[in-house]
C-alpha cells in the first residue's frame, strides 16, 4: 500500500489496472466522467467540482485518495460513501484475480470505484489522480474534461526531480480529443502541457488567461473572492465554505471547468455554482482543509505536507489573529522535510510526532532536520499526546494547527 510504504508499491505502469477493469467488462466506460491532477488543489477542485454538479441535478460520483478516517471515504456518490456491503462483496468477487495479478491496494480501490458508479449509473464522476498522471491507475478514462491544478515538487523520487518531469507526469491525463483546462502554470511548465496537447489534439485552456482574483476577504472561517472575467471585466462575488486562502486559486481553475461543461451542454446555472462553492464541506463531506474543530483554543487541522502547501498555510497564519502560535508537525519519508518545514514560522512552539504508518518519518528525525532551520520543540509519539499537550499549554486566545501529513490528520 502506497499510502502505508511509499515508493515500492507504486506501479509505474497500468497493465493491471486494465486486466482489473477488463474483468470488470470495462466499466470505466460506462460513465462520464472529469479528471483531475495536479500537485496541490486536486483534492479541494475535486469536491468544489462534485458540489456544483450536484446543485445542478447531476447523480454525482467522487473518487478521492488517500482517505482520512473511513476508506469508503474514497468512493462517494452525491457526498456519500458506498456501502460496507458493496466493498465486502466486490473484494470478494476478484479475490481470484487478486490472487492471480497481484494489483496494488490503489489498483483495486481504483477498479472498485469504477464498477461502483457503473452499477449506481451516475451521470457523471469526478476523478482525482492518486500520484502523478500518466501511469496512475485512474488514467484508464476518457473523460469530458482533462483537470490539472498546477506543478510543484512532490514524490519527486518518483515523478522527477524536476518541475518539467513532473509536468509530464500529470500531463500524460491529456487524451486525444479532450479539452484540458490548466489552473497555475509555469514558464518552465507551459510548453510541456502544450506540447502534449498538440500532439493529441486537445483544446487547452489556461484559467489564469481567462479570469482573476481582485478581492477576497477571510471571516469567520469562510472566504469570500470576488472574481472578474478577464474579457467582460464583469466581477461576481463567491462565498467558499472552504476558508484556506489557497482556495482563491481554484476557484479560478473550477469556475473555467465549469464554463468548459457548460459549453458542452451540461446544464449549471449561477445560481448552482454559488450554491456548490458555499455549500462544498456539507454536500461532499470534504475535511482537513483549514478546518477549525474547536475554539479557544482554536484547532486548525490542514492537510498540508509539501514545501508548496505549507508556504500557503504560512501566508494563511498571516491572516489570521492569535495570541500564541502551536503547530503539531509529523511527516512521511519521502518528502523533501527541510525544505517544506522552512516554510513555517519560527516563532510557533512546535511539537514534532508522526503518525501511525511505516512511512512516517520518526518525530526525533523531524526534531532534527526542523533544528537545522531554527524550529524548536518537543517529540511526540503519537499525535493526540501532541495534542493533548499543546492543549495543556495553550491559552484560549492561542492558536494549535496539526498539519504535515494527510495521516496526522486523519487520526486526529
Amino acid at each position: 500500500m502506497f499510502s502505508r510504504i511509499g515508493a515500492a508499491a507504486f506501479k509505474a505502469d497500468l497493465t493491471n489496472t486494465i486486466a482489473l477493469c477488463g474483468a470488470l467488462d470495462n466499466p470505466q466506460g460506462k460513465f462520464k466522467s472529469i479528471h483531475i491532477a495536479g500537485t496541490n488543489g486536486k483534492g479541494s477542485t475535486s469536491h468544489i467540482l462534485a458540489s456544483i454538479l450536484q446543485q445542478a441535478g447531476y447523480k454525482t460520483g467522487l473518487y478521492t485518495s488517500p482517505h482520512l478516517k473511513d476508506f469508503r471515504e474514497r468512493i462517494k456518490i452525491n457526498g456519500v460513501m458506498c456501502e460496507e456491503d458493496f466493498v465486502v462483496s466486490f473484494t470478494e468477487k476478484i479475490a481470484p484475480l487478486i490472487e492471480a495479478i497481484e494489483p496494488s491496494f490503489f489498483e483495486i480501490t481504483v477498479a472498485m470505484a469504477f464498477e461502483y458508479f457503473a452499477k449506481e449509473q451516475v451521470d457523471i464522476a469526478v476523478i482525482e489522480v492518486g500520484l502523478g498522471g500518466r501511469f496512475d491507475s485512474t488514467n484508464v478514462i476518457t473523460p469530458e474534461l482533462s483537470v490539472i491544478t498546477n506543478i510543484g515538487f512532490d514524490h519527486i523520487q518518483i515523478l522527477g526531480d524536476t518541475l518539467e518531469k513532473i509536468a509530464f507526469e500529470k500531463a500524460g491525463i491529456i487524451k486525444e480529443n479532450v479539452p484540458v483546462v490548466i489552473g497555475e502554470f509555469l514558464p518552465v511548465t507551459k510548453p510541456v502541457f502544450e506540447e502534449k496537447a498538440a500532439s493529441v489534439h486537445a483544446e487547452m485552456i489556461f484559467a489564469e488567461e481567462k479570469r482573476f482574483v481582485t478581492e477576497w476577504n477571510y471571516m469567520h472561517h469562510h472566504l469570500q473572492v470576488t472574481v472578474a472575467n478577464n474579457q467582460t471585466d464583469e466581477r461576481i462575488q463567491y462565498e467558499l465554505d472552504l476558508a484556506g486562502i489557497y482556495q482563491t486559486k481554484n476557484i479560478i481553475t473550477v469556475l473555467e471547468a465549469i464554463h468548459q461543461l457548460q459549453k458542452q451542454g451540461w446544464n449549471i446555472t449561477d445560481e448552482n455554482i454559488l450554491k456548490g462553492l458555499a455549500q462544498t464541506k456539507k454536500t461532499t463531506g470534504l475535511h482537513g482543509r483549514w478546518e477549525v474543530i474547536q475554539q479557544q483554543p482554536a484547532i486548525i487541522l490542514d492537510v498540508a505536507h509539501n514545501a508548496e502547501g505549507l508556504k500557503q498555510i504560512a501566508e494563511q497564519l498571516e491572516l489570521t489573529s492569535y495570541n500564541e502560535l502551536h503547530i503539531i508537525v509529523g511527516m512521511v519519508k519521502d518528502k523533501d522535510v527541510e525544505k517544506a518545514l522552512v516554510q513555517l514560522p519560527k516563532y510557533a512552539t512546535y511539537y514534532f510526532t508522526k503518525a501511525q504508518i511505516p512511512r512516517a518519518l520518526p518525530e526525533n528525525e523531524l526534531a532534527e532536520a526542523a533544528a537545522h532551520i531554527g524550529l524548536k520543540g518537543k517529540t511526540f509519539v503519537d499525535v493526540h499526546i501532541a495534542l493533548t499537550e499543546a492543549k495543556t499549554h495553550a491559552h484560549k486566545d492561542d492558536l494549535i494547527l496539526v498539519c504535515g501529513s494527510v495521516f496526522l490528520v486523519g487520526e486526529v
